[in-house]
C-alpha cells in the first residue's frame, strides 16, 4: 500500500502548487485594487439598445443548448464513483468465500505494491479479473471491499447503462468510462473499475451476425455485415480499451509532439527524448453469471486473465454467514447456541449470501408483526417456508377433501422416515400455500454433491408416498400427485437417460445440440425401450411403496389425525407423532393389495403385461399402464 499512499501524497503536493499558481495572480490582482481604492470586481453595464437584441441572443443560446446539451450527456460515462470513505463494507464482513478471498487478497496485494512487482520483480501487474457466480454470491461485495481496503476510488457501472440508442454512442460511453479510470488512478494512485453484468457488452461475436463479411439471406432480403456492426463493434471496443491503460496524458502527448517537431531539425545524437508514459495502477473487474457468453478474446492474459468462481456457499461457509448476520440483527439468544447454528446451515442449502441475509430480514418482519422486537428460531423457519413456498392462504377444505390432503402428506412422510436414513423433515403441513395444497419440507442430515442409486431410489418412492396413501385408505387416487408423478419421473429419466441406472449404459446427454435437439426428457421419452424403464423403475417403486405402508399403515393414520387437529408439524413434533404412534395388534387389509410374483420382462423384446391390483372392496381396478 505504500505505492498508493507515497502516489497520493505526490499528487496531492502538485495540487497544493497548482492551486497556488492560479491564486497568486488573482490574490495580487486583488491586493492592487484595493491599495489604489478601487472596486475589487468592477460591474459590467449594457448597451442601451440591448433590450433590442437581448431576448434573441438569450433565446439563440437556449436553441443551441437544447441541441448541444443532449449530445455531450449521451457520450458521457455512465459510472459511478464511490471514494473509500464513502464504503463501508471491508474484508472484515466478507465471509463464508473460502479461497476465493485468499487470491482476492493476493490480487490486492500486487495491485497495491504494483511498483516493485513491475520495476524489482520485472512481473506484469494484473490487469483485468472475472468474478463468475450465480447472482447474491458476494461479487459486487468484495468488489467494493477491495476498493475500501486499497483506499482508492470505486468506479461502478452497469454495462448495460452502456447501451445507447444512437449508433456508435456505446463505444464513446466505454471510451469516456476507460478514460475516467485511468484520470482517477493517476490522480489517486489507483483505481478499481468494475463493470456489472459484462456479458452485456462482451457477449461471444460470430454466428449469424455476418462477422465474416459474408451476406446472409433471410426472408428473400440480404442481411450486410453493417446491420450486425453494433455487437462486434462495442466488443471490440472493448478489447482496444482494455489495452489502453498505459495510454499518455495530454500534456505529455504535447510535449512529444513538440518535441518530434524540433527533432525534424536536430541531428539524431542530439534529438530531444520523447518521455513515455507512466502506467495507470488500475484494476478492472468483471462480474457474470455467464462467463461462458463472452468473447473469447476477453478471456486472454492481458484483459480478464484471471476468474475467480463465487459458487453458493458450502456448510460450513453458511454456518460462519448466519453468524455474521446475527451478530447484526436484534435476535434471541437461543439462536447463539451451536444447534440452532446447525440447524439454520443444514436447512439453507443452495442459499446465498444475499438470499441468506434476505432470510433474516424476512424474519425480523415476522417478528415486529408479533409485537416483538428479536428474531427467533420459529420466525426465520416461517420465514424460510415464505420465501421458498409462499405465504401461507387460509382455505376452507371441506372436511373429505381435508382428510384426503392430510392422508396424502403423512403417506409422504411416513415413507421419508422409513427409506430416507439420510432425511431429516422438516416441516408436514395442509396449509395451502400457492399452488400447493400441503407439503412435506426434508433435507439430507449431511450436505452431499453426489446421490447413490439408492438415494435416489428412495426419492422416488417418497414422491409416491402420497398417491399409495391415498389408494390404501380411499381405493384410489386423485389429482394431487400430479406434482409427485413429474418429480419422481424426472428422477427416473435422469437414471435412465444420463446416470446409466437403467438398462442401459448410453447417455442421451451426448445428443444435445446434435441433430436430435430437445431436451433429456424427451429423447428418453421418446425412445419406446427407454421409456419402459422409465415405466419399470416408476411402477416397481411404487409397488414397494405399497408394502411399505400397507405395514405401516399406522404411522399414517398418526400423522394424518394429528395434521387434522394441528394442520403443521414441524422437525420434532413430525418424530413425537411416529414415536407415539402404537402398531395395533391385528392390521386392517389395505384397500390395495399387489401381487409381485409375476417377472417384468426386461429384455426389450416385447411388452409384459404387468400384475393387476386386486381390491379388498369388491372391486378390481386394472393399473397396468396402457401400452404405446
Amino acid at each position: 500500500m505504500l505505492n498508493v499512499a507515497g502516489h497520493k501524497e505526490r499528487f496531492r503536493l502538485k495540487r497544493l502548487r497548482r492551486l497556488a499558481v492560479v491564486l497568486a495572480p488573482i490574490a495580487a490582482w486583488t491586493w492592487w485594487r484595493v491599495i489604489t481604492d478601487r472596486e475589487i470586481i468592477p460591474l459590467p453595464t449594457l448597451p442601451a439598445d440591448a433590450g433590442l437584441w437581448l431576448p434573441f441572443a438569450l433565446l439563440f443560446l437556449l436553441i443551441g443548448g437544447m441541441m448541444v446539451v443532449p449530445l455531450l450527456v449521451n457520450g458521457r460515462s455512465p459510472h459511478t464513483v464511490f471514494m473509500p470513505e464513502q464504503i463501508d463494507v471491508g474484508f472484515g464482513d466478507v465471509k463464508g468465500l473460502g479461497d476465493v478471498i485468499v487470491e482476492v487478497r493476493h490480487t490486492l496485494q500486487v495491485f497495491l505494491d504494483h511498483r516493485k512487482f513491475s520495476g524489482q520483480l520485472g512481473g506484469r501487474p494484473r490487469r483485468g479479473v472475472l468474478f463468475e457466480g450465480p447472482p447474491g454470491t458476494g461479487k459486487t461485495h468484495v468488489a467494493k471491499a477491495m476498493a475500501k481496503e486499497a483506499g482508492v476510488p470505486y468506479l461502478f457501472v452497469s454495462s448495460t447503462s452502456f447501451q445507447s440508442m444512437w449508433y456508435g454512442m456505446t463505444g464513446r460511453k466505454i471510451r469516456a468510462f476507460f478514460k475516467a479510470l485511468r484520470k482517477t488512478a493517476r490522480r489517486e494512485g489507483g483505481a478499481i473499475g468494475f463493470l456489472e453484468e459484462i456479458d452485456a457488452i462482451g457477449t461471444k461475436r460470430g454466428g449469424m451476425d455476418g462477422f465474416t463479411g459474408k451476406r446472409i439471406a433471410a426472408a428473400g432480403r440480404e442481411i450486410s455485415p453493417a446491420m450486425s456492426e453494433g455487437v462486434g463493434g462495442v466488443v471490440n471496443e472493448l478489447l482496444v480499451q482494455m489495452q489502453s491503460f498505459d495510454e499518455p496524458t495530454t500534456g505529455i502527448r504535447l510535449r512529444n509532439w513538440l518535441a518530434g517537431r524540433a527533432n525534424r531539425y536536430l541531428p539524431y545524437e542530439r534529438r530531444i527524448k520523447m518521455k513515455m508514459p507512466e502506467p495507470s495502477n488500475i484494476l478492472l473487474i468483471g462480474a457474470t453469471n455467464r462467463a461462458e457468453s463472452l468473447d473469447p478474446a476477453l478471456l486472454r492474459p492481458g484483459r480478464f486473465d484471471r476468474i475467480l468462481h463465487f459458487d453458493p456457499p458450502s456448510r460450513s461457509a453458511r454456518h460462519e454467514l448466519i453468524e455474521y448476520f446475527l451478530g447484526r440483527k436484534a435476535h434471541d439468544p437461543a439462536l447463539d447456541t451451536e444447534e440452532a447454528l446447525d440447524e439454520l446451515a443444514a436447512s439453507t442449502m443452495g442459499y446465498t449470501p444475499a438470499s441468506l441475509e434476505r432470510l433474516f430480514d424476512e424474519g425480523l418482519l415476522l417478528a415486529l408483526r408479533d409485537g416483538r422486537e428479536a428474531i427467533t428460531l420459529p420466525d426465520l423457519r416461517r420465514a424460510r417456508m415464505e420465501v421458498e413456498i409462499g405465504m401461507a392462504q387460509p382455505t376452507e377444505y371441506t372436511q373429505s377433501e381435508r382428510q384426503t390432503i392430510a392422508t396424502h402428506e403423512a403417506g409422504h412422510a411416513v415413507v421419508a422416515h422409513l427409506v430416507g436414513e439420510s432425511r431429516r423433515l422438516e416441516v408436514l403441513s395442509i396449509i395451502k400455500r400457492r399452488s400447493a395444497l400441503g407439503l412435506l419440507a426434508h433435507s439430507p442430515t449431511e450436505e452431499r454433491f453426489t446421490n447413490t442409486a439408492t438415494e435416489l431410489l428412495a426419492s422416488i418412492q417418497i414422491s409416491m408416498g402420497g398417491m399409495v396413501a391415498e389408494e390404501i385408505f380411499f381405493g384410489e387416487s386423485g389429482s394431487g400427485p400430479a406434482g409427485d408423478l413429474k418429480a419422481a419421473t424426472d428422477v427416473a429419466v435422469a437414471m435412465v437417460g444420463s446416470l446409466g441406472l437403467g438398462d442401459s449404459l448410453v447417455s442421451f446427454n451426448t445428443l444435445d445440440g446434435g441433430l436430435f435437439g430437445g431436451n433429456i426428457a424427451n429423447k428418453v421419452l421418446g425412445d419406446s425401450q427407454s421409456r419402459m424403464a422409465v415405466d419399470r423403475i416408476l411402477t416397481e417403486n411404487k409397488e414397494s411403496v405399497t408394502r411399505l405402508l400397507s405395514a405401516n399403515r399406522h404411522l399414517v393414520e398418526a400423522l394424518r389425525d394429528a395434521l387434522m387437529k394441528h394442520e403443521e408439524l414441524i422437525d420434532d413434533e413430525i418424530l413425537e407423532v411416529l414415536r407415539g404412534a402404537e402398531r395395533p395388534s391385528t392390521v386392517a387389509a389395505p384397500s390395495v393389495v399387489v401381487d409381485l410374483r409375476p417377472q417384468l420382462d426386461v429384455t426389450h423384446e416385447g411388452p409384459a403385461p404387468l400384475p393387476a391390483a386386486t381390491s379388498r372392496d369388491a372391486t378390481t381396478r386394472d393399473t397396468t399402464p396402457a401400452q404405446e
